[in-house]
Order: structure tokens, then C-alpha cells, then sequence
């Protein structure tokens, strides 16, 4: 019998296709929007997550004055900067830390093979390339000679590469000179690619020993940065408390006076911006269902037609013996597959959408397969919901009235 009811359901559909494709409009654009919005809004999760993680593991950084991440590193007029030896005293001195790399910075132009760029410079020890989770694409890192002794030699991003070597046939850049701003340095080392993150290109950078920065270019001991990676396992909040007290004790802090330092704890801040686009994603999601409801209006108001419609129908079933069981089960059915179909369409829908827009936006297409069950059982829940009023309707006719029915 339920083979029948909806062969039945589907014929009716089909002798008015135009009527069940705009009942069932709503449906579809309310599924869409909800898988496309939850579905991006994921994207967009993960695109935040692997920028932060891509700034380092468990990685603390310590900024002078109250400036944040995105801040450049320098205090305010009057705050001191840090010194490498605040670098060997968090390494040796508090538990927990895998490594701390000092870093210096400045803006500069790099020249060579014919073409100059501008980007930025980073003084820093060999540290830095575990803090900040780099790896080399080509070369090597500096020696403890060379970084000792403050040693004209570089490495380069991604971008630093291709704008100043990419175009020239048979040259990597490795092994090349580059003067950077007043010295020429040896290229020993090209990055692996990042890419862009929240803060810029990553990629846009020249890496050189923190002597050689402090002597050849800024001709100034001071630290902008501390990057501090913690162990796996080490828990933030006691490492946060001791390096305070430790920075507190070297900066000669009283007891009343206020830290002038930060102290950013980057998986806080991915856990922070995480939870807060999930809260934004269900939002939108939350928005998007009310066409759903709008959608299950329209099913409801077809249905109530069809059943006027087909009241000389429905009288005749019920004067040759058909149960009330069997016409609320028809309609319903009907109401069903109007509603389920709508949300299978609106799923194909849903997918390209979210597929095009995930490469317009730049961020991972996030397929969840959970969201797109839910919005077909959801989208068939409607059905049931708006199609038994129409269905009781029909079910509780009088066959002798529904007879006479013009």
C-alpha cells in the first residue's frame, strides 16, 4: 500500500509540475542557505585555525608596551624594548619551553639580479625557525659561527624569491648576493612556502642572523619580539604566570606598577576567534531556517488546495471503503515528497554554491556531511508538519458531502 500512496504522490506532482516547483521554491532556497552559510562559515574556521597555527606550536608572544599581534612589536614612548639576554632567561630559566627566538625587524629594500623589493627584515636566531614552524624549501640555516659573529648571510621567502630571482631561467636565488638596504648578504637558504595570513603575506620576508641586523641595520641592541614555543603537554597558564613574574623581575617592576609588556597566547587567540565564528556561522544558519518555515507555509497552503480540489476524489475513496488512515496517509505522502525533494534539490543547490563561493572567499571547502542529512530530514520534517493539517482535512470529509462537491 505504501508503494502505491507514493506512486500516487509522485503523479501528482507530476500533472502540475510548474505549481509543485513553486510550492517547493521556498524549500530549496531555505536548505541552500543554510548548508551554504554553515558550510562556509566552517571554511572559514579552519582558514582562521591553520593561519594562527601557521604563526607557530603553543607559541606565546611577548610584546613590549600594549600593542597587539598585529601591532609590529614596539612599546609606546618610553617603554623599554627587549635584549637577547631576556631571550637566554626565558630559555633557561622557566620549565616548559621548548625554544625563544629574540627578533628584530625593519622595513627595508632588497636588490639584486636587476629588480629591488620592498619588504621586511628579520634579525633572529635559529630559534626562530621553530617557533614559527618553518621549514626550508631549499639550503640551510646559519651556523653558530655565523650567527655569533653577525655574518652577512640571509634566508628568503616565497615572495622575496620569485619577485627577485623567479624570472631569470636557471637562477633559484641560492648562493646569490642580495643587499639589503647598505650590505650584500649570501643567500643561503629559501623558505617553504605559508602563504597569506590575517597579518599579510608570510612569504614577504628576509631572515638574517639578529647580530647582523642589530650591526648592519637598525645600529640598535633592541628586541621587538619574544616568540616562546611551549613543550606539547606544558600547560599555558602556569608558563604565562612564571614568564610575567621572570620579565616583571628583569625590567625592575615594582610591586604596584602595571606590566609593560603583552603576553599573546596564540592557540587563546584561535580558540577565541574560533568560538566566535562558530557563534556567527550558527547565527546565519539560525537566519537561512527561517525560509524553511516559510517554505512549509507554502506546502501547507498547496495542500490545502489540492485537497479542494480533489474533494470528489477523496469522497469517492471514501465511499467505496477506503479507511481515514489511508487518505491522511496519501496526502501526507504527497506533502513528503513535495517537502524531501525540495530539500534534495536544495542540497545539489548548496554544494556548487558553497563549492564556487569556498574559492571566491579563499578559504577551504568544508563539506559536513551531518549538516546536509539534517537539512533533509529537517526539510522532510516540514512536510509532515504543515501536510497533516491539509491531510487530517481530507481524511475527516463526509463521503456524501465530498459527492456533491461542484
Amino acid at each position: 500500500m505504501l508503494y502505491s500512496v507514493f506512486m500516487l504522490a509522485l503523479r501528482s506532482v507530476q500533472r502540475n509540475m510548474l505549481r509543485s516547483f513553486l510550492t517547493i521554491l521556498g524549500i530549496v532556497i531555505g536548505v541552500s542557505a543554510v548548508i551554504t552559510m554553515v558550510t562556509l562559515g566552517n571554511g572559514a574556521t579552519a582558514s582562521i585555525q591553520t593561519q594562527i597555527s601557521g604563526l607557530g606550536t603553543n607559541l606565546l608572544l611577548v610584546m613590549p608596551g600594549q600593542r597587539g599581534p598585529g601591532g609590529g612589536g614596539g612599546g609606546g614612548g618610553g617603554v623599554p624594548h627587549f635584549i637577547e639576554a631576556d631571550a637566554t632567561a626565558i630559555q633557561s630559566q622557566i620549565g616548559g619551553v621548548a625554544a625563544v627566538s629574540p627578533q628584530g625587524r625593519a622595513s627595508v629594500t632588497v636588490v639584486a639580479n636587476g629588480r629591488n623589493w620592498a619588504t621586511t627584515v628579520t634579525g633572529s636566531t635559529n630559534a626562530w625557525f621553530t617557533t614559527g614552524n618553518w621549514k626550508l624549501a631549499n639550503g640551510r640555516i646559519f651556523t653558530n659561527d655565523e650567527q655569533l659573529g653577525g655574518a652577512a648571510v640571509c634566508v628568503i621567502g616565497e615572495t622575496v624569491r620569485r619577485e627577485i630571482y623567479g624570472g631569470t631561467v636557471g637562477v633559484t636565488g641560492l648562493g646569490e648576493q642580495l643587499r639589503v638596504k647598505q650590505f650584500s648578504c649570501v643567500v643561503i637558504g629559501i623558505l617553504a612556502a605559508k602563504g597569506q595570513s590575517g597579518m599579510g603575506d608570510q612569504d614577504d620576508t628576509v631572515v638574517v642572523p639578529l647580530h647582523t641586523l642589530q650591526r648592519r641595520v637598525t645600529g640598535s641592541r633592541k628586541v621587538d619580539v619574544l616568540s616562546v614555543s611551549m613543550q606539547d603537554g606544558a600547560d599555558s597558564a602556569p608558563l604565562k604566570a612564571s614568564l610575567t613574574q621572570l620579565l616583571r623581575e628583569r625590567r625592575k617592576l615594582a610591586a604596584g606598577d602595571d606590566d609593560n609588556f603583552n603576553i599573546f597566547d596564540t592557540q587563546q587567540l584561535a580558540e577565541t576567534l574560533s568560538s566566535t565564528m562558530g557563534v556567527l556561522t550558527n547565527l546565519l544558519g539560525a537566519v537561512a531556517a527561517v525560509s524553511l518555515l516559510v517554505g512549509g507555509i507554502g506546502i501547507m497552503n498547496i495542500m490545502l488546495v489540492s485537497v479542494t480540489e480533489r474533494t470528489r476524489e477523496i469522497g469517492l475513496r471514501l465511499a467505496v471503503g477506503a479507511l481515514e488512515g489511508e487518505v491522511l496517509l496519501q496526502f501526507l505522502i504527497e506533502a513528503v515528497v513535495l517537502s524531501a525533494l525540495g530539500g534534495v534539490i536544495g542540497v545539489l543547490i548548496a554544494t556548487g554554491a558553497s563549492y564556487g563561493l569556498s574559492l571566491y572567499m579563499a578559504v577551504p571547502y568544508a563539506f559536513d556531511v551531518s549538516i546536509n542529512v539534517l537539512a533533509l530530514v529537517f526539510s522532510a520534517g516540514i512536510g509532515v508538519l504543515f501536510g497533516y493539517f491539509p491531510a487530517r482535512r481530507a481524511a475527516r470529509m463526509d463521503p456524501i458531502e465530498a459527492l456533491r462537491h461542484e
